[in-house]
């Protein structure tokens, strides 16, 4: 087996630390929620087509900003853009849906985990 492809020792997630992940992930920071669950590549990768859309969007609102401010200065012409935000947006939603499949899976394995613990627990003794 190769090293790249073995799964790091990680401790199980817990359900409260799949929800604290799954509130990151879809309402602050695709990625973000995913790292903190601690999958690395996936969360990198969907930080960074994130961010990636981020920056086309702000781009746009750049180059949409001088537009309007040039036509006020002086004669400027008027450029199609919307091209930006629309890769942008598209970027960036596709990393919100990365982040939804991913969290989803994150509840699925915690819920795994819970009913694997109780399962492993000794029935109380009752006196």
């Amino acid at each position: 087996m190769k090293p790249s492809s073995r799964r790091r020792d990680r401790k199980p997630l817990s359900s409260t630390a799949a929800r604290n992940a799954v509130l990151v992930n879809l309402l602050a920071t695709p990625g973000l929620g995913t790292l903190m669950a601690g999958r690395l590549v996936v969360g990198v990768g969907q930080l960074i087509l994130a961010v990636a859309g981020f920056g086309f969007v702000l781009g746009w609102f750049v180059a949409l900003l001088r537009q309007y401010y040039g036509q006020i200065t002086g004669d400027v012409a008027v450029t199609p853009i919307a091209w930006l935000a629309e890769i942008g947006a598209g970027l960036f939603l596709a990393a919100w849906g990365w982040s939804l499949v991913t969290s989803i899976g994150l509840v699925r394995e915690a819920r795994r985990n819970t009913t694997a613990a109780f399962a492993a627990m000794p029935p109380p003794h009752i006196r």
